[in-house]
């Protein structure tokens, strides 16, 4: 089972951007689909994106349609979420997740391994 660990979280004003990583232990990477999750102060957690094993399919919420960018780098265990144009509403913790089964038939179920999360706030 991989490990998993984001960074990149920070305070930036709306309209701005931040990219964030999440870098996986283990060599067993290229196995997981991968999924990028939030959770805001007083709500429940919401997923934000996903994408499949190979990179070949990604799947995003309506909320980050358009302004957020999911990729994945399986050379270097890494899976990014690249943000722009930010808006207050998206301050959360993000989390990235790994689903070791399943499929991007389900893009947003199956996660089995979570990371300790990011911070992510937005200033209006």
């Amino acid at each position: 089972q991989v490990q998993l660990e984001e960074s990149g979280g920070g305070l930036v004003q709306a309209g701005g951007s931040l990219r964030l990583s999440c870098a996986a232990s283990g060599r067993t990477f290229s196995r997981y689909r991968m999924g990028w999750f939030r959770q805001a102060p007083g709500k429940e957690r919401e997923f934000v994106a996903a994408i499949s094993r190979g990179a070949a399919s990604t799947y995003y919420a309506d909320s980050v349609k358009g302004r957020f960018t999911i990729s994945r780098d399986n050379a270097k265990n890494t899976v990014y979420l690249q943000m722009n144009s930010l808006k207050p509403e998206d301050t959360a913790v993000y989390y990235c997740a790994g689903a070791l089964w399943g499929t991007m038939s389900n893009p947003i179920g199956e996660y089995d391994t979570w990371g300790q999360g990011t911070q992510v706030t937005v200033s209006s």
